[in-house]
């Protein structure tokens, strides 16, 4: 085989020599993922599917290395003795992908925006006096009062990345998507050969120049080894692997574990685990609309809820999920077991705590509007087996089926559920997105409009989440996080269903398959 493959090399050397044409066929890797791609603002929208296309287009100021560290990835950055005043320099070669270069502007401008649309983010510009651009290649965010999370958070890789974009696309009105996919990254997006929920494509960007150091995460040298990225929507997941099986398709991000004996028996066929880290699957209230606007409901339903079983149905093989109280992963500095009664006991003790609290809430039969996704694999099947549940303890519950693209819009609104709105969802974030109660999305207890989908409100939490930026020690960031975790359950921000280990599938001809907290596509060969 591999003879034959250089003689073929050769032979297309040759032909390029005499004829005037490329040297080497385009090597194109074809991948199926998670989710289809129906949107593309990664600023407008926390779904993994459009975070994962901002990585291929956008690049940010900072990276997040395998250990949590923020690491320089456009820029370089210096701290003062007095931790507060933050300066950054963008490294030499940075040109946006109409060719023009990158400057402090832009970046100043991409960070309103961020800050705009993402609530940690908006928690920073609280303790800035100014950010500003000092030069073309200079930056300096000054903080009007202590906050030990810049660097974190500028660096985060979920939910909402600080992804940065000319300026003329960062001013963009609030609310409005972006009209471009401009960025500096090592992708570049083929506009017209984009197809909502079907197809997406990325050619390498030849301007883009790496940073030196080895590849970690979305952190170091980003090394793009093939020349075009094609994302190809296949729903049906038996059609994805007969694909990957004939060599149509090279990997697939998220296979479903009961058909994986079916590529173990292919020996040029590979699985595991890309995200290390794995994800949580979290069913989310709305805490706007009734019934869920009353806690009495939501603890109700949570004693309903059944980790184990819900982990079952969508996952199967325990190898690959795992049960925890923690809100911030499983296995993370900061879990613990804070909130763990809502979770422990029998199925029949809990339903009966579950039938004893929503009577007691006065629930006066008003139906639940569960939302189920039918075209995303991996949360399909939760809301049935949640919809059975609640219906045991007393609820009623309607189950709408839509696609994950307009689940996505439909969550934003909190109109009555006769007008579009909705009562309860389920999704699910990359640990990497929820190690923290700053990043963490969930667990803003604002209430705002501009909060994450679900609305909570509790001023302790706020309290405690601005204590945490405060905190100096590793101790001291345990015990608040505790009692954020203990407040979320008795409140029922969201219900923890689990966490489970994503496992990709792809060919043995690929090579150089990076892990990190989504899918990362440099480093790859073909």
């Amino acid at each position: 085989m591999s003879i034959q493959f250089r003689s073929f090399a050769a032979a297309t050397l040759v032909a390029g020599s005499l004829y005037g044409l490329p040297a080497l066929a385009e090597t194109t890797l074809n991948v199926v993922m998670q989710a289809p791609l129906r949107t593309l603002d990664p600023i407008l929208s926390t779904a993994q599917i459009v975070r994962t296309h901002g990585f291929m287009v956008f690049d940010t100021l900072l990276g997040m290395d395998a250990k949590y560290n923020p690491q320089p990835q456009m820029a370089d950055y210096t701290v003062s003795a007095d931790k507060m005043t933050y300066t950054f320099t963008l490294r030499d070669g940075l040109k946006w992908h109409d060719g023009t270069p990158v400057k402090a502007e832009d970046c100043v401008a991409s960070i309103k925006r961020w800050a705009a649309n993402d609530g940690a983010g908006r928690t920073m510009m609280a303790h800035v006096a100014a950010l500003e651009a000092t030069s073309d290649k200079q930056l300096v965010i000054r903080l009007s009062k202590p906050f030990g999370q810049v660097l974190e958070l500028l660096a985060k890789p979920s939910p909402v990345p600080p992804f940065m974009m000319p300026k003329r696309l960062a001013e963009t009105p609030s609310g409005q998507q972006v009209t471009e996919m401009v960025g500096s990254g090592p992708f570049r997006f083929v506009a017209d050969q984009y197809r909502p929920g079907d197809q997406a494509v990325y050619v390498r960007n030849k301007d883009y120049v790496p940073r030196s150091e080895p590849m970690s995460w979305t952190a170091g040298g980003k090394l793009v080894n093939v020349d075009k990225v094609v994302w190809k929507s296949m729903p049906d997941m038996q059609t994805s692997i007969n694909a990957l099986q004939s060599g149509d398709v090279d990997l697939i991000e998220q296979v479903t574990i009961d058909l994986l004996p079916l590529l173990k028996a292919n020996d040029e066929i590979k699985t595991g685990a890309i995200n290390a880290l794995g994800s949580q699957v979290t069913g989310r209230f709305n805490h706007r609309q009734p019934p869920f606007d009353n806690p009495k409901v939501r603890q109700a339903a949570m004693y309903a809820l059944d980790q184990d079983q819900l982990m079952q149905t969508a996952i199967g093989d325990g190898e690959f999920y795992k049960l925890c109280a923690s809100l911030y992963g499983c296995d993370v500095p900061l879990a613990s077991d804070a909130g763990s009664e809502y979770l422990a006991g029998s199925a029949k003790t809990r339903m009966a705590k579950a039938r004893e609290l929503l009577k007691a809430s006065g629930y006066d039969g008003k139906p639940v509007l569960m939302m189920q996704p039918t075209d995303l694999t991996v949360l399909s099947t939760q809301p049935i087996v949640a919809a059975e549940r609640l219906r045991e303890a007393g609820f009623k519950v309607e189950v709408a089926s839509m696609d994950w693209a307009t689940l996505q819009s439909r969550k934003n609104g909190w109109q009555p559920v006769a007008q579009g709105g909705w009562n309860f969802f389920f999704t699910y974030w990359g640990v990497s997105g929820i190690w923290n109660p700053v990043v963490h999305a969930m667990l803003d207890g604002s209430g705002s409009d501009t909060a994450w989908s679900g609305w909570p409100r509790n001023a302790r939490v706020e309290e405690l989440r601005t204590a945490y930026i405060a905190a100096t020690t590793l101790d001291e960031q345990k015990t608040i996080a505790r009692e954020i975790q203990q407040i979320a359950f008795d409140e029922g921000f969201y219900f923890n269903a689990g966490e489970f280990q994503s496992v990709a599938a792809w060919r043995t001809s690929l090579k150089g398959l990076q892990p990190g907290p989504l899918t990362l596509f440099w480093g790859v060969a073909k």
